[in-house]
């Protein structure tokens, strides 16, 4: 099964936990701290895979996660780093935060290699804290935490041209006759049930690559039928070639289609029925009457108007698809080459470390408190052991220097008020 589209979820390593211990040594009575740093935790990162077409594989194992850093030994030590976990996916998959949709990374263009999720920094050992005031810290940084996300991948066909229609116009019949593509045909709505790419070749002008669109219904764009299935598939195009059947063989008003297809378009995605178009009036082997012709007199008329040039083809014969080739490698380009590639919108390393601020100091009337977080009160309340007399007295010196007792002055704290900080709360003496 063709897959372009899933939900998976993501996490880095955590880092290991720095090592409490003491050199103990023959003849040395009291050797100082040797406790070594944990390891770094291991990243998610994502790769492009020129081998890969789908992302049927993600359909198997939906849980991915990098190894987390071991903690840190004695004799200094440092604990090994978790390993990266890589996950590979075809060229064109955009990564998008799953609750919000918003995108995180396109693997296309430069692209080839993000580091998605960064791993745990590993926590420092005992060693560090040793003061000419405290020989013997018994306490250790903890491993940052890891980092999940669930995400959603989906892949989107990267293509110059999309060919778009109803189903059974003839669209896959056109692939098939301008490129080296072998869709599959059949003469039943819905054949296509997958983006077909090919390459087109010119004699005397550059070639391009053209996508196969599946076919298009009315209310594709609200999820009816394989809508947005297949709408994703259109962003990266440049230029839109309409296939109608313009000989009418299954009763079908090739305007009206035209018309569908731009609401449909619309509806989905703001300025995809904007992109440059022009419409292939197929199936002109099959007229053989007056009837026909005035149906493609008609289309010229409505849309010629608008910019929007009408070329008679056929599909199986050929007759009239060099020219339109031509005309669409013109059209091309006067656009810009750059790929088509989505910014980021969502940003995992400012989503984890929250606000630029380090701290907040504030007064809750409420509960008569006063409040201080931040995500560096958080880690050293993680690796301070406030119960030793030491680490106490190390605490109190961070909130010295970090400003944190000035701010709490300045909202007019006093003697044996409390202060709240990650639910543990201590009175304040100056």
């Amino acid at each position: 099964m063709f897959a372009d589209r899933t939900k998976i979820y993501v996490r880095s390593g955590k880092g290991g936990d720095g090592h409490v211990s003491f050199r103990k040594e023959k003849f040395v009575p009291a050797g100082g701290p040797d406790g070594g740093d944990g390891g770094r935790g291991g990243d998610v990162v994502f790769v492009v895979d020129e081998g890969l077409n789908t992302l049927t594989d993600f359909r198997h194992v939906g849980k991915y996660k990098a190894e987390d850093g071991q903690e840190g030994n004695k004799k200094n030590c440092r604990g090994k780093d978790g390993a990266d976990i890589i996950l590979k996916v075809p060229q064109g998959t955009v990564i998008k935060e799953f609750e919000t949709g918003k995108v995180i990374a396109d693997m296309s263009g430069d692209n080839r290699r993000v580091v998605l999720l960064k791993g745990g920094r590993g926590g420092k050992g005992n060693q560090h804290y040793a003061t000419s005031t405290m020989q013997a810290p018994k306490y250790a940084q903890p491993g940052q935490p890891a980092r999940e996300l669930w995400l959603q991948l989906e892949l989107k066909v990267i293509a110059d041209v999309g060919l778009v229609g109803f189903p059974n116009v003839g669209k896959s019949t056109f692939l098939s006759r301008v490129t080296n593509a072998r869709p599959k045909i059949a003469n039943y709505h819905f054949t296509t049930l997958q983006p077909n790419l090919g390459v087109v070749d010119l004699e005397g002008a550059k070639g391009f690559v053209i996508a196969d669109i599946p076919g298009l219904i009315e209310g594709a764009s609200e999820g009816v039928g394989l809508g947005h299935e297949f709408l994703r598939h259109i962003e990266r195009t440049k230029v839109l070639i309409h296939v109608v059947d313009a000989a009418g063989t299954e009763g079908r008003d090739p305007i009206a289609d035209i018309y569908a297809i731009n609401r449909e378009l619309q509806n989905y995605h703001a300025g995809l029925s904007d992109k440059p178009q022009v419409i292939a009036a197929n199936k002109v082997d099959a007229i053989y009457d007056a009837a026909g012709e005035e149906r493609i007199a008609a289309i010229r008329a409505e849309f010629e108007p608008q910019g929007v040039l009408v070329f008679p083809v056929s599909a199986v014969s050929g007759q009239g698809v060099q020219k339109l080739l031509y005309h669409v490698r013109q059209m091309l380009d006067g656009l810009d080459e750059t790929p088509v590639v989505f910014e980021p919108e969502f940003f995992p390393e400012l989503a984890f470390t929250g606000s630029d601020e380090p701290y907040t100091v504030l007064y809750d009337e409420e509960a008569d408190e006063y409040v201080v977080e931040g995500p560096r009160i958080e880690r050293m309340l993680g690796y301070t052991n406030l119960e030793s007399e030491k680490g106490f007295a190390f605490f109190q010196q961070f909130l010295k220097t970090s400003g944190i007792l000035e701010e709490l002055e300045k909202l007019g704290i006093r003697e044996e008020d409390t202060v709240r900080m990650y639910g543990l709360s201590f009175q304040y003496y100056k």
